[in-house]
């Protein structure tokens, strides 16, 4: 009983069929036409026997070549690497196929062949033109598959350097997100504690305004899908809980429409700039101040500004951390084109055309957003 193949042989042949696709196949026929027209002058045999005859040499230097490619490695010598091996049996097999092909128009009839001197004249052409042929497009298929490969591994490094560039960037926001300004809550947990010793009807209020706040912060911490809409909700908690600390120094006003509320919006981004405006805007001047949060649309680009009629920023001030955080967050979510803009002093007015504070902008252009 005859053995079977063994699976090592049958997978060998399952990845030589496999990569014998309409490229390789075309570009195969394609030799075979130009070499049986190259030859035909030559010859005696009509060009549909020539045509024959190179569409055999073609597919059977194809198939040594890709056998070559997959042959597997254990099979190899160590000295040789497998570009050289593909040179050295398409070499082999350019002479090896045209002998069979002569010895089968001869019906197997050696002495026929070898007595013949036109014969063995055609069958020198033959090879040597299937030779230069076999051994050009082995070479070519060598580069072009040498620049795929690098083309595939840059790909697979460019993906895996955005892939660590997104986890860094995510890490960055969960460590922002979770900090949840701890100095802020312990202050106004300490409001809270005086209030309630000196028995201050505001006690109430000021912890309900908090339990609002944490509410609304709480759930960003995990959130992959943030949009406006939340990010407002969570900055009128915050508003209204500075509001009850000081209800005679802060006044604000929000107003975004309902229908940019689903926008996709970084966590914490008007947060941080509402934060920025209580703290170094209205906290510091003695009359306190108006914080108005708000928008406008045209076709170029969505516009988020938050504006304290404050003590403004120093001209020598430099933006701090938490700003320079927004503006990689902001490049990150919304690719390079969004930006923030810091506008304070005669370059933004009230309707009054008094100087107002600061107003500090991020600017979306629709062909950035996500």
């Amino acid at each position: 009983m005859a053995s079977s193949p063994s699976p090592t042989k049958r997978s060998l042949t399952r990845r030589v069929i496999n990569s014998l696709n309409a490229g390789s196949l075309g570009v195969s026929i394609g030799f075979a036409i130009t070499a049986a027209a190259l030859l035909n002058p030559f010859f005696v045999p009509p060009f549909l026997v020539l045509l024959g005859r190179t569409l055999f040499l073609s597919m059977w230097l194809l198939l040594v070549f890709v056998a070559a490619q997959h042959l597997p490695d254990r099979w190899l010598p160590a000295w040789l690497p497998r570009w050289l091996l593909a040179v050295i049996a398409v070499a082999l097999a350019a002479p090896l196929g045209t002998l069979l092909i002569y010895l089968v128009a001869v019906n197997g009839r050696v002495g026929d062949f070898f007595g013949s001197s036109p014969r063995i004249t055609g069958f020198v052409i033959t090879a040597g033109t299937a030779l230069v042929l076999g051994l050009l497009i082995t070479l070519t298929a060598q580069v072009r598959e040498r620049e795929a490969r690098a083309r595939a591994q840059a790909l697979e490094f460019e993906l895996e350097r955005s892939r660590l560039e997104k986890l860094a960037l995510d890490a960055r926001l969960d460590l922002l997100q979770a900090q949840v300004e701890p100095h802020f809550l312990f202050n106004t947990l300490a409001n809270v504690q005086a209030l309630v010793e000196s028995n201050s009807p505001r006690a109430a209020g000021v912890l309900q305004s908090l339990i609002a706040y944490l509410r609304a912060a709480m759930p960003r911490l995990q959130d992959r899908e943030p949009t406006l809409g939340q990010e407002l909700v969570l900055v009128r908690a915050y508003l209204e809980l500075m509001q009850m600390r000081m209800p005679d120094r802060l006044r604000f006003a929000i107003d975004v429409p309902a229908t940019l509320h689903g926008q996709r919006f970084p966590a914490m981004a008007l947060l941080t700039l509402v934060e920025n405006a209580v703290r170094h805007g209205i906290d510091p001047s003695e009359e306190g101040g108006t914080i108005e949060v708000g928008c406008s649309l045209s076709p170029e680009a969505l516009r988020l500004w938050v504006h304290d009629d404050g003590v403004g920023m120093a001209e020598q001030a430099v933006p701090g951390t938490g700003l320079s955080n927004l503006r990689a967050r902001l490049a990150a979510f919304f690719k390079p084109a969004a930006e923030l803009q810091l506008l304070q002093g005669a370059a933004d007015v009230d309707t009054a055309g008094r100087p107002c504070g600061l107003r500090a902008v991020i600017v979306i252009p629709f062909s950035g957003t996500p």
